[in-house]
């Protein structure tokens, strides 16, 4: 039942917006969480950290541990971190960060505050965003609308199986890989089969959420050798399940439908500025015109998008 979007613009602008009205018409399909992937205009060096901390009565102590690990790997902050409270017990933050020594090795002792603190995307360009609420609850929270970048994805969470938590909502960052986010319709069936799998490999899952799992199995598929393209097709066949996912980089956004094709998928290309959601009324929020909407309707499509409306195909 949840809704998922994707925008890619031609320029960098106000893609925050966009992925706003995206998930603004999809609100009924998920009422517990809705999530933001947002790509920015990419730093050059130093990362951008979005995260969570689950009770905001030990803010400074947790803060403070953090801070003492990524120093600790080399890494300091590059400005004032900035802090989002509500009546929620949790709190939400936005740091920049100097390049640590080692990212992954700095993610794996981040990682083992968790219980307290938590990273939820880290990357030169990518940041997410989500929360409890609505599309327009998240956006006026964390401001959404004013944020500039060349793409995006975005989600709407029925929650199913796994935890009502914010931190067990859409999107996920391809844990530890920088700059890789996915958002998902559907379930995985042999989910805890690959989960330990990738386990095993060293990896590392923070909720219960499949979808989690499929950002991370993409990625190691790409860091073994397969292209962009390759991982996609892949993995509608390694991958048992109902789903439809789409996966964003710095240079684009994937998805892969698998090979019963239930869950639906709309696109409006207009020469490389693109809106894709679960729902045609949805990308019509964007593009109020004519255009002719492209159905992805049919079993184990896969395909790419490229900012800048480059072919990433191969």
């Amino acid at each position: 039942m949840c809704g998922i979007a994707g925008r890619i613009l031609n320029a960098p602008g106000k893609v925050g917006h966009d992925l706003v009205e995206l998930m603004d018409a999809q609100r009924h399909r998920g009422a517990d969480s809705t999530g933001f992937a947002i790509y920015t205009v990419p730093r050059e060096t130093g990362y951008t950290l979005r995260g969570m901390g689950f009770d905001k009565s030990s803010m400074d102590g947790d803060l403070a541990s953090f801070t003492h690990v990524m120093r600790d790997h080399g890494s300091d902050f590059l400005s004032e971190p900035q802090i989002t409270t509500d009546q929620n017990a949790h709190y939400c933050f936005r740091m920049e960060i100097s390049d640590p020594t080692d990212l992954t090795a700095w993610v794996k002792d981040a990682d083992t505050l968790t219980d307290r603190i938590e990273i939820q995307s880290c990357g030169r360009s990518l940041e997410i965003i989500k929360d409890i609420g609505s599309a327009t609850d998240v956006a006026d929270k964390h401001g959404v609308r004013d944020m500039i970048g060349t793409h995006g994805l975005g989600h709407a969470r029925l929650a199913t199986e796994s935890s009502v938590l914010p931190n067990a909502s859409h999107p996920f960052w391809a844990r530890p890989f920088s700059d890789v986010a996915i958002v998902h319709n559907g379930q995985i069936t042999d989910y805890f089969t690959w989960r330990e799998k990738l386990e095993r490999r060293g990896y590392r899952f923070l909720t219960g959420n499949d979808s989690e799992l499929i950002a991370v199995w993409v990625s190691d598929q790409i860091k073994a050798g397969l292209s962009m393209s390759q991982a996609l097709r892949k993995s509608i066949t390694s991958i048992d399940g109902v789903f439809t996912y789409m996966i964003a980089r710095p240079d684009g956004i994937g998805f892969a439908k698998d090979r019963f094709a239930m869950k639906p998928l709309v696109v409006i290309d207009k020469n490389g500025d693109l809106a894709v959601a679960t729902e045609e009324q949805a990308v019509r929020r964007v593009f109020a015109g004519e255009e002719d909407v492209i159905n992805h309707d049919g079993p184990s499509l896969m395909g790419i998008w490229g900012v800048g409306n480059r072919s990433l195909a191969a």
